[in-house]
């Protein structure tokens, strides 16, 4: 069956699930006709709801993220999209996944939404999200990979702050949660912006520069070039994690981020984990015999003459970060140091 607009928009004021009512949509708002809006920070007793926006999730493999949120205070509501049981790559239909996610987010009863995974759809996702929704209703979401998609556009077209951190099937390791913590709870996240210094991060070029967080996977960084969803980098600190992606895929991308322009406008770049394909060795692929990553990287960004650091803990590892995008952070490849230089939530809605 095909809906008209009209029949969509009223099946977006139904809440099936006694989530309240949608209020009327505001209208989109473009880049830079609004100052950036920061979430409310979470104290013990917040709710956190866990959707699947991208590919389905099975509810057994959620057991860490509920015990990770409730070690927190947390209660735990699940999404429909959550107990859907589809053995399709997608947890529900792009419009069902849309609506579910701007239902959360106006639901008084939700102060958060993490994503139940990445995988695939995300990107089909935002032709049906209305950015003014999201403004109207700033809570923090939450998620990488795939997600990486939902996180740009929210920050570019809404103006709001999002986070890249762990997904609800992600291990949620005793480093994984403190930093989960310290970004998104209160008092900390609004109050004592953190500092992370790590003398393992190696430095492919030197410097000190500061500017707004952006990032996530490559992939999906790549794929938002060309629509009106592409982030715009200037003065960006980038950061950048990708998986299962092959040296001579990953020297592409960078190569189209180069020739696009995007890499030329970032004051910085942190680079996180980048795992080869399974069952490759990262010399060797079908095409013959390529460069490590490293190699790679200092090719491709070597000549942007900004501060690099490789090896950050961001993406498709056990220990995370997470990471607020918009927000400012300082760089420091002497030291070894990235810090936050605001807040990363605010203590209410302005």
């Amino acid at each position: 069956m095909r809906w008209t607009r009209r029949e969509w928009l009223r099946m977006l004021g139904l809440m099936p699930l006694g989530l309240g009512v949608v209020p009327r949509w505001q209208p989109v708002l473009r880049e830079g006709r609004a100052p950036l809006l920061r979430p409310p920070g979470l104290r013990p007793g917040a709710t956190v709801a866990i959707t699947a926006p991208a590919s389905p999730v099975h509810p057994r493999e959620l057991r860490p993220a509920l015990e990770a949120l409730q070690s927190l205070g947390c209660r735990v509501v699940l999404g429909r999209t959550v107990q859907s049981g589809r053995q399709r790559y997608l947890a529900a239909p792009d419009r069902e996944r849309a609506h579910e996610l701007m239902e959360l987010v106006a639901d008084p009863q939700v102060d958060a939404v993490l994503c139940a995974r990445g995988g695939y759809g995300v990107m089909r996702l935002l032709p049906f999200l209305e950015w003014g929704h999201f403004r109207r209703f700033p809570k923090p979401l939450i998620g990488f990979s795939d997600i990486t998609a939902l996180l740009l556009a929210l920050t570019t077209r809404a103006r709001i702050v999002t986070y890249h951190g762990p997904v609800a099937v992600s291990t949620f390791d005793a480093f994984t949660l403190d930093s989960f913590r310290r970004t998104l709870f209160l008092p900390e996240g609004a109050t004592q912006p953190w500092s992370l210094q790590d003398s393992r991060w190696e430095v492919l070029a030197p410097g000190t520069a500061c500017g707004p967080l952006l990032g996530g996977n490559l992939s999906l960084l790549v794929s938002l070039l060309g629509t009106p969803y592409e982030p715009e980098l200037r003065g960006a600190v980038l950061f950048l994690e990708d998986i299962g992606e092959e040296p001579y895929r990953v020297d592409r991308m960078l190569t189209q981020l180069l020739l696009a322009g995007k890499l030329q406008q970032c004051v910085a770049i942190l680079l996180g984990r980048f795992r080869a394909p399974w069952g490759q060795k990262r010399r060797g692929s079908s095409i013959g015999w390529q460069p490590p990553l490293p190699e790679i990287f200092r090719d491709r960004l070597g000549g942007l003459g900004i501060p690099i650091l490789a090896g950050v803990p961001i993406g498709h590892l056990r220990s995370k970060l997470t990471l607020p995008l918009g927000v400012w952070a300082e760089v420091n490849t002497q030291t070894r140091t990235i810090r936050l230089v605001e807040p990363s939530v605010a203590d209410e809605v302005a």
